[in-house]
């Protein structure tokens, strides 16, 4: 008995006879992360690296000549540049491919590595613990930090990739190789920033949605003061400095080649990831630095349906989408004159891409409503991945195990995605008009707006119905209406000018939608869209009802 009570509990590192430390089993954990991400992170780099070419071939198809590219003098200037790409290097005299590609495009490049570096980040670290199984492997011969430092590998690894796939685009189009190099890096930088900023962000709430939420929040908040940096000086001033997209976009690539931006890069990565590390410690496994709010002991009154519970879980991203559409919408709305007038003496390829019938201003405004249809539309697909997680996550089964129908649950969802869809589409729309009206002095394309944004909505409802469809049949379906988003996004813009087939360009829900403003509202195609979105979503409730819930 002495024997047993002297004894002292051996851990599974002692047991296993392998030296142990806060590292150990980084090594498996790496390939068991490349394993689960085998198509999702190739997906991610070949389809950032692709748009390279993309880009390059439409320029060509575009502007043939150089007197048609010379053409873009008048917008090259001005707070416009500023707005919607940076500072503008390279694009005054001299103006090329390379550079009108890197002063306006690069900056959609970096935020498309940005949001890879978020997701992968959460993906692997808090989402790993919400679930649970992050726990179940820290039982076994795994360091504290092991997950964390692999995670941090698997991040710099795919933004190396992308950097060479940026760069194998550039040099593929006869760009100089020290700008190539140059451009392709900051993209990888900017990325590895914000999987810093990602990294942070895991620590502080035990919910993998609100930390992927606040780095999204910080990617949107820089974009933001960048932006308003880079309008007010030529070169940006102490506003764009304090912001990532700077660091990347100062080093004047193809212009005045320097290096030495990248390496605030640097520093606020490795300070931030040091930062994650350090935080790490201050928490236990599955809790957050921040504590989460205690819910009700029972539910308000008004959530006493599937709509209710829809609209309740719902309404924080509504909010959130209702606050960046609507300022979106007010700040688009307002370059209409200065833009216009800059576009107001052009012809030829440009000319065509603005104008709608005789008038430039609802031509514009036509293309800024197609931008927030689009928009409208990400919205809509992450608002039925949120159902997904819902029912992967196992909450929605406890609702089911009530006297709420699996369809009536689903029902709730599409319903209160599909309304919150026509209203943030009529609300940005209508914010537009505004300040539209307000730089042009026209009052009447508040109301014109307006319409124009119900006119757009039975695509988004479409775009809702193939989603509820999709997932209906199994959540892993959903990519392809990601698919379908994007396609019919690069469509909308180069699909008439790159003569793409009648039948690609038809799978875009708004190919058929009116052009309005400027164009006559005609109801056929909008009941036929209706229509159309109605039987989708019919079809995914009545095949979610067939098959099993997917838990994990």
């Amino acid at each position: 008995m002495s024997a047993v009570v002297g004894a002292r509990p051996t851990s599974p590192q002692a047991s296993s006879g392998r030296p142990s430390g806060p590292f150990t089993g980084t090594g498996k954990l790496l390939r068991f992360m490349f394993r689960r991400d085998r198509i999702r992170l190739p997906a991610w780099v070949i389809g950032i690296g692709i748009f390279v070419p993309y880009f390059f071939t439409a320029f060509e198809t575009l502007f043939p000549s150089e007197a048609e590219l010379a053409e873009l003098s008048a917008f090259t200037s001005g707070p416009m540049v500023g707005l919607l790409g940076g500072p503008g290097y390279g694009l005054g005299e001299g103006l090329s491919y390379v550079t009108f590609f890197t002063a306006l495009y690069v900056i959609y490049f970096m935020l498309a590595a940005a949001l890879m570096n978020i997701l992968l980040v959460s993906r692997h670290t808090r989402v790993e613990e919400q679930t649970g199984r992050a726990e179940l492997i820290r039982a076994n011969v795994v360091g504290r930090y092991a997950a964390l430092t692999a995670t941090l590998i698997m991040a710099a690894i795919g933004n190396a990739a992308v950097t060479l796939a940026v760069l194998g685009g550039l040099l593929a189009f006869d760009a100089p190789a020290s700008g190539s190099l140059l451009v392709a890096v900051g993209v990888g930088a900017f990325g590895m920033v914000f999987a810093g900023v990602a990294f942070v962000c895991a620590q502080v709430s035990e919910y993998s949605r609100v930390g992927s939420a606040i780095a999204g929040a910080v990617l949107g908040g820089t974009y933001v003061l960048r932006a308003t940096g880079d309008m007010s000086s030529e070169h940006g001033n102490v506003l764009s400095w304090l912001t990532p997209y700077a660091w990347s976009q100062q080093t004047r690539a193809f212009v005045d080649e320097r290096w030495w931006p990248l390496g605030i890069s640097a520093v606020v990565s490795i300070a931030l990831i040091v930062l994650a590390y350090r935080l790490s410690d201050r928490r236990d496994l599955g809790a957050g630095l921040r504590a989460s709010r205690r819910g009700r002991a029972s539910a308000a009154p008004w959530v006493t349906n599937p709509i209710a519970l829809a609209l309740r879980l719902h309404r924080g991203g509504i909010r959130g989408w209702v606050l960046g559409l609507v300022v979106a919408g007010l700040v688009y709305g307002s370059t209409t004159g200065p833009f216009v007038d800059s576009f107001a003496d052009m012809t030829g390829t440009m000319g065509e891409m603005f104008t709608t019938g005789p008038d430039p201003v609802l031509g514009y405004l036509n293309t800024l409503m197609v931008m927030m249809v689009i928009a409208v539309a990400v919205y809509a697909l992450l608002a039925v991945m949120r159902v997904r997680a819902e029912e992967l996550d196992g909450r929605a089964e406890p609702v089911l195990a009530t006297a709420v129908s699996k369809q009536a649950w689903l029902a709730g969802h599409i319903l209160v995605t599909a309304v919150a869809s026509i209203v943030l589409l009529v609300l940005a729309c209508a914010a537009m008009g505004l300040t539209a009206a307000s730089s042009t002095g026209d009052w009447s394309l508040v109301g014109e707006l307006t319409v124009a944004g119900l006119v757009g909505a039975p695509a988004v409802l479409v775009i809702v119905g193939l989603a509820c469809a999709l997932y209906g049949f199994s959540p892993r379906l959903l990519p392809i209406a990601t698919a379908v988003v994007t396609f019919s996004g690069l469509a909308a813009f180069f699909g008439e000018l790159l003569e793409l087939p009648e039948a690609l360009l038809a799978i875009s829900p708004w190919h058929y939608t009116p052009a309005v403003p400027g164009e006559a509202i005609t109801a056929a195609p909008l009941l036929v869209q209706t229509l159309v979105a109605l039987v989708l979503a019919a079809v995914g409730l009545l095949a979610f009802r067939r098959r099993d819930l997917v838990t994990t």
